[in-house]
């Protein structure tokens, strides 16, 4: 990899990596360092991810705009994030992005790998 400053301005970020009804996911730093990726994730207004997972990869959330949840353990645990918020996501932990409001969310999304991993899942515990 090269050890240089590299940048990725906001013109050239472009819809990319696993997409679900209603979340627009965004590639910003993806395949330019070997230990960690970054993205944008837009959640429409009363829209959901599907329950999914990131393989080996640790996610760190921040949450940029709007007031999203991120449900886990099965389904049984909801906690809400809102703009200044971070939220961490361990490797393989099946989870699911959800914007119950009227105004969009944005997430910015940090995780321990070259290019994003979304391993969708048909349900909780299928992983």
């Amino acid at each position: 990899m090269p050890r240089e400053v590299q940048r990725v301005k906001s013109t050239d970020i472009k819809t990319s990596t696993g997409q679900t009804e209603g979340m627009i996911r965004q590639g910003a730093i993806v395949d330019m360092s070997d230990k960690v990726c970054a993205s944008i994730m837009i959640a429409k207004p009363h829209s959901a991810s599907a329950v999914h997972h990131h393989g080996e990869q640790d996610t760190i959330v921040y949450a940029a705009a709007g007031h999203g949840t991120v449900v886990s353990e099965g389904g049984g645990k909801r906690q809400d994030l809102a703009p200044g918020d971070f939220a961490l996501i361990p490797a393989y932990a099946e989870h699911q992005e959800v914007n119950d409001g009227d105004e969009e969310v944005t997430w910015i999304i940090t995780r321990s790998g070259r290019v994003p991993v979304v391993e969708n899942l048909e349900r909780w515990g299928t992983s």
